[in-house]
């Protein structure tokens, strides 16, 4: 077996069914099917333990289903030998919900009791709504009709992101799940908590009391989390109009990294105490201030004789868009821990590379002992934490430099995990295993998501200030001008 993301008692996967509504898209084929494959080839998922039914609208029969993921997991990396050919046939079901009305869901639910009497399961079922935001409310209807919510076993509901539009629509959903389904049944899942990284997170601070009691107001002069992509919208453009980066990633990925890191220690490593920590910081938030926040735009870009479209050329997007593909602001955390302390987040596509990052910088010692040394010449410690890729982190620190005159030099000690522990587990593997045990430490309640709205809904409301950066940079330079305008400026490596 295997332990849970924080060590928690070793719990089995009980037997049941696990039912992919939207099956046949993008995200089952190349998150969801292998991540449950490596379940299988680790243990968790026991020969026959659990059936996957994939449900969506094509007529495709159970054959051209197993043959479609076949083909999944094979360009996925994995051989075509007897195992995967076996866990095709023997774990993967399929069935069509042609025009997704309540007699196609009757037809499912009379399916999946069908299964579960020929295999001998009890009626523990897991619905993963794999589905346009538009899709779910329907899908929860639906399956609520056909009986499939309730049942003498367990039940768990799993939504992706994004989980709303704005506040409104966000508590819209919520109020829509709670009435067919109890908190502790619904799973919303935001894969950055997945990563083992982000977990780590929690683990560095509250297993190393070194760090734990440098984290706060005295000694942080300010936190830096960059979420970088190096790609634009690619086929997304027209989803992206409607979202935006600030909808996209800040709203979710960025502010659940900030919670994790600005957090107190949890009373225990318990999905309710570990939730309860990171609903408290975003509750100490202040308002954002309209110029504390930047909105960009990539442009077309030159290289080679090549040219990489702006955004507004591509495929779904208007040409006179003034929907943001980048973000910066700063957030102050309005609590004993942080007051005074500014928390810089920024995301954006097209920018140089793929890095999502935390960057802490310590204040500078009171008094300057080195009086040889020009002042302000001492670079701060600083502990940069990168997610993905290349996961580890580097400690900063100054030294002294061999020989005459008296000089300090900037070296960091490097962690790699991979070095460490070889390849890290997928986040679709860790979220998966835990919905199967019924664990929410990694999952976004209800309450969390309303609030993470209601701080950035004002941000959404009456017209952007657009600022334009060439694809291929950092973002616009104002970005950099609002942490200048604090004393600081952007973070990257060490």
């Amino acid at each position: 077996m295997i332990r849970g993301p924080f060590g928690m008692a070793d719990q089995p996967v009980e037997p049941h069914i696990f039912i992919i509504l939207g099956a046949t898209g993008d995200l089952t084929r190349r998150k969801l099917l292998p991540a449950l494959y490596r379940l299988r080839d680790q243990g968790v998922l026991e020969k026959r333990n659990t059936l996957i039914v994939g449900a969506a609208l094509p007529e495709i029969g159970e054959e051209g289903f197993r043959l479609w993921a076949f083909e999944g997991l094979r360009k996925a990396g994995w051989p075509s030998d007897k195992a995967l050919r076996a866990w095709c046939e023997e774990c993967l079901y399929y069935h069509a919900l042609p025009t997704g009305n309540e007699q196609d869901y009757e037809a499912l639910a009379a399916y999946v009791r069908r299964l579960e009497r020929m295999h001998g399961l009890p009626e523990n079922r897991v619905f993963y709504l794999a589905l346009p935001p538009a899709a779910v409310p329907d899908a929860i209807e639906g399956l609520d009709h056909a009986v499939l919510l309730k049942s003498h076993g367990w039940v768990r509901v799993v939504v992706e992101k994004p989980f709303g539009h704005d506040f409104h629509s966000a508590r819209a959903l919520n109020t829509l799940l709670h009435r067919y389904l109890e908190e502790p049944q619904i799973y919303r899942i935001d894969h950055y908590l997945g990563k083992e990284t982000v977990q780590n997170l929690l683990a560095f601070r509250f297993a190393n009391p070194i760090f734990e009691s440098l984290w706060n107001r005295n000694t942080v002069e300010n936190v830096q989390i960059t979420v970088a992509e190096d790609i634009g919208v690619e086929h997304r453009g027209a989803y992206y109009q409607q979202a935006g980066a600030l909808r996209d990633m800040v709203q979710n990925h960025l502010t659940q990294l900030m919670t994790v890191v600005a957090m107190e220690v949890p009373v225990s490593f318990e999905a309710g105490a570990i939730q309860a920590e990171r609903l408290k910081v975003l509750h100490s938030v202040s308002p954002i201030a309209r110029e504390d926040v930047v909105f960009g735009q990539y442009t077309a870009w030159q290289i080679a004789g090549h040219t990489i479209k702006g955004y507004r050329e591509e495929a779904g997007v208007p040409g006179d868009s003034l929907t943001e593909t980048y973000v910066a602001l700063k957030v102050d955390i309005n609590n004993w821990r942080w007051k005074g302390v500014p928390f810089y987040l920024r995301t954006g596509k097209r920018l140089p590379r793929k890095l999502t990052q935390v960057a802490v910088t310590f204040r500078e010692a009171p008094t300057q002992v080195f009086r040889s040394l020009e002042p302000g010449s001492i670079a701060r410690n600083k502990l940069v934490i990168t997610l993905q890729p290349s996961e580890g982190f580097s400690l900063c620190f100054s030294v002294k430099s061999p020989g005459r005159p008296f000089r300090l030099a900037d070296h960091a000690l490097h962690f790699d995990y991979e070095k460490a522990f070889g390849q890290l587990p997928e986040a679709y593997e860790t979220l998966l295993r835990d919905i199967m045990i019924g664990d929410q430490t990694l999952f976004v309640s209800a309450e969390f998501t309303e609030t993470a709205w209601r701080l950035y809904d004002p941000l959404l409301q009456g017209e952007k200030t657009i600022h334009f950066y060439t694809a291929g940079t950092w973002g616009p330079s104002e970005a950099d001008e609002l942490v200048a305008r604090y004393g600081h400026q952007w973070q990257l490596g060490w």
